[in-house]
C-alpha cells in the first residue's frame, strides 16, 4: 500500500462523537464506491492492513469491507478534508462494492463513472491483456505482433483520424479517434507505460504554462 497515513491527531473526532465519514472512490477511474464511518481504531486498522475497515454503527464493531464476500477495498491513498472531519479514500476494489452486487453503492458502473473514467478502465484492461494474453483476443494479437507492428497501427489510425476530420462526419471521426486511442494505449503498455503517465505530462505542461503566464 502506498497510502498517505493521515495524522490521527489532526482529525476532529469530537464533531461526530468519535466517528468521521469516509468516502471511498475508485483509485484509477474516480467512481464513488461507498460511504462508511470510521473511528480512530478503524482508521488505524485500515492503515495497518491496507484494506478499508469501518466502524459498523449497527453491529457496534470493526467491519472490514469484504470480510465475508471477499470483495475487499485495497487502499491506495487516504486524505482528510479541509475541516479534518471527513476522509477521502482512494481504493482498488476486488469485486462489486455494494452488497446488492452493484459496482458501487450508488449504482452500476455506467451510472457513477465520470465522463472520462472509462479511459482508466481501458488502460487497466489493456494491462491485464498484456499479462494474461487470452487466446483469440485482438489485444493479445497486437502484443504478440511486436512494438514495430503496434507502432505501425498507431500511424495508420492516426492518418485515418486526420482524414476523417477533413472529409467525414462526426460519427466517423469519433470512431477513428477511438481506434487511435485504443491502439495508442496498447503501444504505451508494450513500453510499460500507460495513459496515466500521458495525463501527468499534460498536467505538468499545463501547470508550467499557467505559471509562465502569471510571470
Amino acid at each position: 500500500m502506498s497510502a498517505m497515513h493521515t495524522d490521527l491527531s489532526r482529525l476532529d473526532w469530537a464533531k461526530g462523537d468519535g466517528l468521521v465519514p469516509a468516502v471511498v472512490q475508485h483509485a484509477a477511474s474516480g467512481e464513488v464506491l461507498m460511504l462508511g464511518y470510521m473511528n480512530a481504531e478503524a482508521l488505524a486498522a485500515t492503515q495497518s492492513k491496507g484494506l478499508v475497515t469501518f466502524w459498523s454503527r449497527s453491529k457496534r464493531r470493526l467491519w472490514m469491507k469484504g470480510e465475508t464476500s471477499g470483495n475487499v477495498l485495497s487502499v491506495v491513498s487516504i486524505r482528510a478534508d479541509c475541516d479534518a472531519d471527513t476522509l477521502l479514500i482512494a481504493a482498488t476494489p476486488s469485486g462489486p462494492t455494494c452488497h446488492t452486487g452493484s459496482f458501487s453503492c450508488f449504482g452500476d458502473r455506467g451510472e457513477v463513472r465520470p465522463p472520462l473514467g472509462f479511459l482508466a478502465e481501458l488502460d487497466a484492461l489493456v494491462a491485464t491483456r498484456d499479462v494474461e494474453r487470452p487466446a483469440g483476443s485482438y489485444t493479445t494479437k497486437l502484443f504478440e505482433s511486436g512494438v514495430r507492428r503496434m507502432a505501425q497501427k498507431v500511424g495508420e489510425e492516426g492518418v485515418e483520424t486526420a482524414l476523417a476530420a477533413v472529409v467525414q462526419g462526426d460519427e466517423e471521426l469519433l470512431g477513428e479517434a477511438a481506434d487511435l486511442l485504443f491502439h495508442l494505449t496498447v503501444v504505451l503498455r508494450a513500453r510499460h507505460l500507460g495513459l496515466g503517465e500521458v495525463a501527468a505530462v499534460l498536467a505538468r505542461r499545463h501547470a508550467e504554462r499557467e505559471a509562465s503566464a502569471k510571470n
